[in-house]
């Protein structure tokens, strides 16, 4: 089992009027690791597994500890706790070398932009995301996922 590793620089703006990291930003964070993750290293040069587009069924986001700004990136580790038919669940682990400031869980559905709705999980991509199972690792919770068919 592989996690993606994405480092994500903190910006000037993202703080809130108390020198932390704004709550609201820290999807912004899951969002550049989840772009990173699926787009980028989608498997084979020009494949157009999940560039056909997805959208976002569902966040949930634990805020463990208050991040302050820096000028050091944070260290946002993905994994694949489920793939469904037609969906598939990120979680994540937004941290650094000494602590984790925050655990989430994104469920994601493939779509079709075209025809303006969902579509199922391509041959290409399964194989792609289960080189990234963990369903021991859970979501944001600590839960199990399953790998389903």
């Amino acid at each position: 089992m592989a996690r993606h590793i994405y480092q994500c620089p903190l910006r000037w703006s993202d703080m809130d009027a108390f020198g932390h990291v704004n709550n609201v930003v820290f999807l912004r964070y899951l969002e550049e690791a989840r772009i990173d993750f699926m787009f980028r290293l989608a498997p084979g040069d020009g494949s157009p597994s999940f560039s056909g587009g997805s959208v976002v069924a569902r966040h949930e986001i634990d805020y463990v500890r208050p991040l302050v700004h820096r000028h050091e990136p944070v260290t946002v580790e993905s994994w694949v706790t489920k793939i469904g038919a037609a969906s598939l669940t990120i979680a994540y682990e937004i941290k650094d070398a000494q602590q984790v400031y925050v655990r989430a869980s994104t469920v994601v559905v493939p779509f079709d932009l075209e025809a303006q709705r969902p579509r199922r999980i391509s041959a290409e991509e399964r194989s792609f995301l289960e080189e990234y199972v963990d369903d021991s690792a859970g979501g944001v919770d600590g839960g199990s996922g399953a790998l389903a068919a």
